[in-house]
């Protein structure tokens, strides 16, 4: 019995298919990028620094006391010129805004702060 011997061959006629083939950056043809720009990744800074909200002081909610969040808000909300609605209502609705957007990464003690703060915001406005 002879010993047939295996053949390897070229693999040049397969690497002709489209998929999987390599451009000219080495990324596949599969994985090539969308032409769409990504969405920025802090669309609500954005809206809190570009809409006609508030002009908010600097670190506001990062205040220690609720009775300071809520003074802080209402003396923005009263000197803002660029609220479409009430004093009360926009500070109330940008104070539920920065809780909603921190969502699960705001901590608990700061978010009790936060939800202290809307009940002192009531009480500045006297809306009890």
């Amino acid at each position: 019995m002879a010993h047939v011997r295996k053949t390897t061959h070229s693999r040049k006629a397969g690497a002709r298919k489209t998929a999987g083939r390599k451009t000219s950056t080495g990324r596949s043809t599969a994985a090539r990028k969308s032409t769409k720009r990504a969405a920025p990744k802090r669309w609500s800074q954005r809206v809190t620094r570009e809409s006609d909200a508030l002009d908010l002081k600097q670190g506001v909610f990062k205040l220690t006391s609720p009775r300071k969040i809520a003074a802080s808000l209402k003396r923005s909300a009263e000197h803002s010129a660029r609220r479409k609605t009430g004093a009360y209502r926009s500070a109330l609705s940008m104070l539920t805004f920065y809780i909603n957007r921190a969502g699960t990464t705001l901590p608990k003690t700061q978010r009790t702060r936060l939800e202290r703060a809307k009940v002192e915001l009531k009480r500045a406005f006297g809306r009890e």
